[in-house]
């Protein structure tokens, strides 16, 4: 009985964390990290325009990425991820 009890309290302490680490970390909304994104944008020399901000709407963040002009995946800078709840 004691094992299953501290496998509970363990679990339960992991479940605090990961909602803690979600809910303190991120950006409050969608505008927020989406003017952060464009901001970090405007340090970068953009004058060949391969720098942009993207919104996906999947993982709920905003992407700064560097494109190519050779076909080959574009290259994440930094995320910005919201909270969606």
């Amino acid at each position: 009985m004691k094992v299953v009890n501290l496998v509970f309290q363990v679990f339960s302490l992991l479940v605090i964390l990961i909602f803690l680490i979600y809910f303190l970390t991120g950006f409050d909304s969608a505008f927020e990290a989406d003017q952060n994104c464009h901001s970090y944008l405007s340090s970068y020399d953009n004058l060949s325009g391969n720098y942009g901000c993207d919104h996906d709407t999947e993982t709920h963040q905003w992407i700064l990425y560097e494109s190519n002009n050779n076909k080959e995946p574009a290259k994440i800078i930094k995320k910005f991820r919201y909270k969606f709840l």
